[in-house]
């Protein structure tokens, strides 16, 4: 038996002694050392998406330690420090076989439940994952910071399929722990400024701490006035939009000079507004992007290299037993937590 949080029906998460699984031929079981609270876990939490149908063990940010391998593993021993992808693929199918594992057309993500599967996530003392989807934890980096990984992952993903070139101008809409991910990946991928705009001073401040050129106030700021006026009216290259809203989707496009791209992370509304017109007048890209697709060793070596900083977004790590409480402080909107880690 082991402990887990348990999402038993709709805001109601309780700690609870369930089954300890146990690993298949092809997989390994990580006893659990950190796991993060992501944004869809909130939203999970109180039945938004409809992704988190209970009951369920949610979680899918995490690192740990192998305790058990199934007889099929080959590359990782027990006692390995890992990671590993929050998306179960394939490796078969028509996609993956291409290297494009977020389309995997058997997809599972750890900590969903859906119409179509349920899989358990790590907010548990232990998971069973595929070898497959395991990488190892240098070191030099401790198990919060490995759960920090994963989102780490789908910001860099963000700004790989973004065109993006030396001396860009960028602006980052949100500056919640995917934005401030996002930031940092834009400055280490060679774009000389990088603006945030969020409702949140607090945020705004740790924006600027992680080398932000200017942050701005959208509840006072015009945001693309600002942008156009500071880029001598030719507007940003490319925006970033980890928010998902009307407003921050049409604020990015307004900011874009000619042929510049709008990357949306964020999908906090299921349906926006656009001004279509604006969008083939001015040859702009609006484009999404989907988790990520094997970015996570580029991940690993960015925080080992210090290139970019995970530590400023932790805000709490506590026991898996205090899980709950922080869950409903997230689910209310507290702007003093941006990355709350597990301990189980």
């Amino acid at each position: 038996m082991m402990d887990a949080l348990v999402l038993k029906s709709y805001g109601n998460l309780v700690l609870s002694r369930v089954e300890k699984p146990v690993p298949g031929p092809d997989e390994v079981l990580i006893r659990i050392r950190a796991t993060g609270i992501c944004g869809s876990d909130v939203h999970g939490f109180n039945g938004s998406t409809g992704r988190r149908i209970p009951p369920l063990i949610m979680g899918h940010e995490a690192a740990g330690i192998i305790e058990a391998s199934g007889k099929n593993v080959k590359e990782f021993q027990n006692g390995d420090r890992v990671t590993f992808d929050s998306t179960i693929y394939c490796g078969e199918c028509f996609y993956c076989r291409q290297g494009k594992i977020n389309f995997c057309q058997n997809r599972k993500v750890l900590g969903v439940g859906c119409d179509e599967y349920s899989r358990d996530g790590t907010f548990a003392e232990y998971i069973c994952v595929p070898e497959r989807i395991l990488y190892r934890l240098p070191d030099e980096l401790s198990f919060q910071e490995g759960a920090m990984i994963e989102p780490l992952s789908i910001a860099l993903h963000a700004v790989n399929i973004t065109p993006v070139s030396l001396g860009d101008t960028a602006i980052v809409f949100g500056a919640g722990v995917i934005g401030l991910l996002t930031l940092q990946v834009l400055l280490a991928s060679g774009c000389s400024r990088v603006f945030v705009a969020d409702l949140d001073e607090e945020r705004l401040n740790i924006a600027r701490e992680l080398g932000a050129a200017g942050v701005f106030n959208s509840a006072e700021k015009d945001v693309p006035r600002e942008i156009l006026a500071l880029t001598g009216g030719r507007g940003a290259d490319c925006a970033i939009d980890a928010v998902g809203l009307s407003v921050t989707a049409n604020s990015g496009l307004q900011t874009l000079g000619r042929g510049g791209t709008l990357t949306m992370i964020g999908n906090f509304s299921p349906d926006i507004d656009i001004p279509l017109q604006a969008v083939v007048a001015r040859q702009l890209r609006l484009q999404g992007s989907n988790a990520s697709a094997g970015e996570y060793q580029i991940c690993i070596d960015m925080i080992r290299s210090r290139r970019i900083d995970v530590s400023k977004l932790i805000s709490q790590a506590v026991p898996l037993s205090e899980g709950a409480s922080r869950m409903e402080l997230l689910e209310k909107g507290s702007a003093s937590l941006l990355k709350v880690i597990l301990l189980p």
